[in-house]
Protein backbone atom coordinates (compact mmCIF):
# COMPACT_ATOMS: atom_id res chain seq x y z
CA UNK A 1 0.00 0.00 0.00
CA UNK A 2 1.49 3.37 -0.95
CA UNK A 3 2.18 6.06 1.60
CA UNK A 4 -0.52 8.22 0.04
CA UNK A 5 -3.14 5.49 0.21
CA UNK A 6 -2.32 4.87 3.85
CA UNK A 7 -2.64 8.58 4.57
CA UNK A 8 -6.05 8.68 2.90
CA UNK A 9 -7.13 5.63 4.91
CA UNK A 10 -6.11 7.36 8.13
CA UNK A 11 -7.86 10.54 7.11
CA UNK A 12 -10.98 8.44 6.51
CA UNK A 13 -10.60 6.97 9.99
CA UNK A 14 -10.37 10.49 11.39
CA UNK A 15 -13.52 11.37 9.48
CA UNK A 16 -15.33 8.39 10.98
CA UNK A 17 -14.18 9.40 14.44
CA UNK A 18 -15.47 12.91 13.84
CA UNK A 19 -18.84 11.50 12.85
CA UNK A 20 -18.79 9.27 15.92
CA UNK A 21 -18.14 12.24 18.18
CA UNK A 22 -20.84 14.25 16.50
CA UNK A 23 -23.31 11.41 16.98
CA UNK A 24 -22.34 10.85 20.61
CA UNK A 25 -22.65 14.53 21.37
CA UNK A 26 -26.32 14.57 20.44
CA UNK A 27 -27.95 13.65 23.76
CA UNK A 28 -31.16 15.43 24.68
CA UNK A 29 -30.07 17.69 27.53
CA UNK A 30 -31.04 21.33 27.86
CA UNK A 31 -29.41 24.70 28.36
CA UNK A 32 -25.63 25.03 28.38
CA UNK A 33 -25.12 21.31 27.79
CA UNK A 34 -26.96 21.52 24.47
CA UNK A 35 -24.98 24.61 23.48
CA UNK A 36 -21.68 22.90 24.31
CA UNK A 37 -22.71 19.78 22.43
CA UNK A 38 -23.79 21.87 19.48
CA UNK A 39 -20.41 23.63 19.47
CA UNK A 40 -18.63 20.28 19.71
CA UNK A 41 -20.62 18.88 16.78
CA UNK A 42 -20.03 21.99 14.72
CA UNK A 43 -16.30 21.92 15.39
CA UNK A 44 -15.96 18.21 14.63
CA UNK A 45 -17.98 18.76 11.45
CA UNK A 46 -15.45 21.42 10.42
CA UNK A 47 -12.60 19.03 11.21
CA UNK A 48 -14.33 16.40 9.10
CA UNK A 49 -14.73 18.78 6.15
CA UNK A 50 -11.08 19.79 6.36
CA UNK A 51 -9.93 16.18 6.45
CA UNK A 52 -12.14 15.29 3.49
CA UNK A 53 -10.71 18.24 1.56
CA UNK A 54 -7.19 17.03 2.34
CA UNK A 55 -8.09 13.55 1.10
CA UNK A 56 -9.43 14.95 -2.16
CA UNK A 57 -6.30 17.00 -2.68
CA UNK A 58 -4.14 13.94 -2.04
CA UNK A 59 -5.85 12.20 -4.96
CA UNK A 60 -3.98 14.63 -7.22
CA UNK A 61 -0.80 13.58 -5.44
CA UNK A 62 -1.56 9.92 -6.14
CA UNK A 63 -2.11 10.72 -9.81
CA UNK A 64 1.23 12.55 -9.96
CA UNK A 65 3.02 9.62 -8.31
CA UNK A 66 1.55 7.23 -10.87
CA UNK A 67 2.91 9.44 -13.66
CA UNK A 68 6.27 10.03 -11.96
CA UNK A 69 5.64 13.79 -12.11
CA UNK A 70 7.69 15.21 -9.23
CA UNK A 71 6.66 18.83 -9.82
CA UNK A 72 2.97 17.96 -9.64
CA UNK A 73 3.64 15.69 -6.66
CA UNK A 74 5.12 18.63 -4.75
CA UNK A 75 2.35 20.98 -5.85
CA UNK A 76 -0.40 18.52 -4.91
CA UNK A 77 1.25 17.80 -1.56
CA UNK A 78 1.50 21.53 -0.84
CA UNK A 79 -2.18 21.91 -1.69
CA UNK A 80 -3.06 19.14 0.72
CA UNK A 81 -0.85 20.67 3.41
CA UNK A 82 -2.80 23.92 3.11
CA UNK A 83 -5.59 22.03 4.86
CA UNK A 84 -3.40 21.87 7.95
CA UNK A 85 -3.48 25.67 8.11
CA UNK A 86 -7.24 25.50 7.83
CA UNK A 87 -7.35 22.97 10.65
CA UNK A 88 -5.10 25.16 12.79
CA UNK A 89 -7.32 28.18 12.21
CA UNK A 90 -10.50 26.43 13.36
CA UNK A 91 -11.78 27.70 16.67
CA UNK A 92 -12.25 24.72 18.94
CA UNK A 93 -14.58 24.72 21.93
CA UNK A 94 -12.54 24.82 25.14
CA UNK A 95 -13.05 21.12 25.91
CA UNK A 96 -11.80 20.14 22.43
CA UNK A 97 -8.71 22.38 22.27
CA UNK A 98 -6.35 19.53 23.16
CA UNK A 99 -8.01 17.21 20.65
CA UNK A 100 -7.67 19.83 17.92
CA UNK A 101 -3.97 20.14 18.72
CA UNK A 102 -3.58 16.37 18.56
CA UNK A 103 -5.08 16.34 15.05
CA UNK A 104 -2.87 19.26 13.97
CA UNK A 105 0.25 17.58 15.37
CA UNK A 106 -0.65 14.29 13.67
CA UNK A 107 -1.25 15.99 10.32
CA UNK A 108 2.04 17.89 10.64
CA UNK A 109 3.90 14.65 11.34
CA UNK A 110 2.25 12.98 8.34
CA UNK A 111 2.95 15.96 6.10
CA UNK A 112 6.60 15.81 7.14
CA UNK A 113 6.74 12.17 6.15
CA UNK A 114 5.05 12.91 2.83
CA UNK A 115 7.42 15.81 2.16
CA UNK A 116 10.39 13.56 2.88
CA UNK A 117 8.98 11.01 0.46
CA UNK A 118 8.64 13.65 -2.26
CA UNK A 119 12.17 14.88 -1.56
CA UNK A 120 13.56 11.36 -1.83
CA UNK A 121 11.65 10.74 -5.06
CA UNK A 122 12.88 14.08 -6.46
CA UNK A 123 16.49 13.19 -5.66
CA UNK A 124 16.16 9.88 -7.45
CA UNK A 125 14.44 11.54 -10.40
CA UNK A 126 17.09 14.25 -10.72
CA UNK A 127 20.07 11.90 -10.52
CA UNK A 128 22.43 11.92 -13.46
CA UNK A 129 25.43 9.90 -14.53
CA UNK A 130 27.67 12.69 -13.23
CA UNK A 131 25.71 12.97 -9.93
CA UNK A 132 24.06 9.60 -9.33
CA UNK A 133 21.68 8.91 -6.49
CA UNK A 134 23.33 7.18 -3.54
CA UNK A 135 21.24 4.04 -3.26
CA UNK A 136 23.24 2.93 -0.23
CA UNK A 137 21.16 5.41 1.81
CA UNK A 138 17.85 4.59 0.18
CA UNK A 139 16.68 1.92 2.62
CA UNK A 140 17.61 3.88 5.73
CA UNK A 141 15.95 7.03 4.42
CA UNK A 142 12.84 5.12 3.48
CA UNK A 143 12.82 3.53 6.95
CA UNK A 144 13.02 7.01 8.52
CA UNK A 145 10.10 8.17 6.37
CA UNK A 146 8.11 5.08 7.32
CA UNK A 147 8.89 5.66 11.00
CA UNK A 148 7.67 9.26 10.80
CA UNK A 149 4.58 8.09 8.95
CA UNK A 150 3.89 5.43 11.61
CA UNK A 151 4.29 8.06 14.33
CA UNK A 152 1.75 10.26 12.56
CA UNK A 153 -0.67 7.35 12.30
CA UNK A 154 -0.33 6.66 16.02
CA UNK A 155 -0.94 10.34 16.75
CA UNK A 156 -4.09 10.26 14.62
CA UNK A 157 -5.31 7.16 16.41
CA UNK A 158 -4.74 8.88 19.75
CA UNK A 159 -6.64 11.95 18.54
CA UNK A 160 -9.49 9.74 17.29
CA UNK A 161 -9.63 7.96 20.64
CA UNK A 162 -9.65 11.24 22.54
CA UNK A 163 -12.38 12.60 20.25
CA UNK A 164 -14.65 9.62 20.77
CA UNK A 165 -14.14 9.78 24.53
CA UNK A 166 -14.82 13.53 24.78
Amino acid sequence: MTLKKRLIAIMCAATLAAFGLAGCAGSAQQGATNDAQSQNRQFMSQVNETVEDMGERLQDFDDAVSRGDVVTMRSAADEAFACISTLESLEAPEQLTDIKQQYVDACNTLSGALSSYVDLYAEIESATDEAPFDYSTYESRLAEIQSAYNEGIEQLKAADTAATEA
